[in-house]
């Protein structure tokens, strides 16, 4: 794990990751910090059994099953959580005061590459503009020709790929735009990005373009639940989330139900450009 840590760091696109969420969320924040690879040789064996007893637990535990399962599975099942220890209370983490930064760059001697991260600090997903934002989102950056992916990919020839997506945990959420660029075209690029923006916050978006974008949200939710495997992972996130799987459907009819001036609204309530938060990592020099 140091090792593959330490070749990992190399790369322009996980330091501009590690220092997008610093700079989110910062240093110190249980979703912002970053370990050194020093931490891997002072780990030892009680450090990693103290972990486990103290996380470990039936109080931070929950169980999905899904597909055929009979009576006879579902005892077994039964009898081998019932095993898990109990301490008698949930462990608790403690969510410091979040600490932005809008504006970041990290020297990268040598690379050829500027990789981008761009977003800003959101909500979760029970907050109600969750959705919504998912779709402008997708409008912006999440599918193949997306806008970002037409301006960026196709017309400049910048990148190989740009997406953006809104990122949810337990806490909160965030929206995050990811590409890499050639470190000569960095300042253009980051320009054109803005644009895109900037236009989504000006212009409503037509109903053709937002219906296309709706049938594909609904064909990925509806290929993520084909099978007892997604049907388990989205299930464990509607518990996590405090929803049961009502929700699946309301997401469904919230996505259905955006308008092109609910983008345009949403656009210039969470996308003003001074409240957007750019991580740069490449050669500057």
């Amino acid at each position: 794990r140091r090792q593959q840590l330490s070749i990992e760091r190399r790369k322009v696109e996980t330091i501009a990751r590690e220092n997008f969420a610093h700079a989110i969320f910062g240093a110190t924040h249980p979703y912002g910090i970053s370990y050194s690879e020093e931490e891997y040789d002072s780990l030892c064996r009680e450090h990693i059994e103290e972990h486990y007893r103290r996380r470990y637990t039936a109080e931070n535990c929950i169980v999905v099953c899904s597909g055929a399962i009979s009576e006879e599975v579902l005892q077994r099942i039964v009898t081998i959580t019932e095993q898990i220890p109990s301490i008698g209370t949930a462990d608790t983490i403690h969510f410091p005061a979040f600490d932005t930064q809008h504006n970041v760059r990290v020297q990268h001697d040598g690379a050829v590459q500027s990789s981008i991260r761009m977003g800003r600090l959101l909500f979760d997903r029970t907050h109600e503009d969750f959705v919504p934002m998912q779709v402008l989102s997708t409008v912006l950056g999440g599918y193949f020709g997306s806008r970002l992916m037409q301006h960026l990919r196709e017309r400049s020839g910048f990148t190989y790929g740009v997406f953006s997506a809104m990122v949810n945990f337990q806490q909160t959420g965030y929206l995050a735009i990811a590409t890499q660029v050639g470190r000569e075209v960095t300042d253009e690029a980051l320009q054109q990005i803005a644009c895109e923006i900037e236009q989504l916050r000006e212009e409503p978006i037509s109903e053709q373009e937002l219906s296309l974008v709706k049938n594909i949200m609904a064909g990925e939710m509806m290929r993520i639940l084909d099978g007892p495997f997604g049907i388990a992972d989205v299930t464990t996130e509607n518990i996590l989330c405090g929803f049961d799987n009502s929700q699946i459907e309301e997401n469904l009819r919230r996505i259905r139900n955006t308008t092109p001036d609910d983008i345009l609204s949403l656009a210039q309530r969470y996308l003003a450009p001074e409240e957007l938060v750019t991580v740069v990592a490449g050669d500057f020099s």
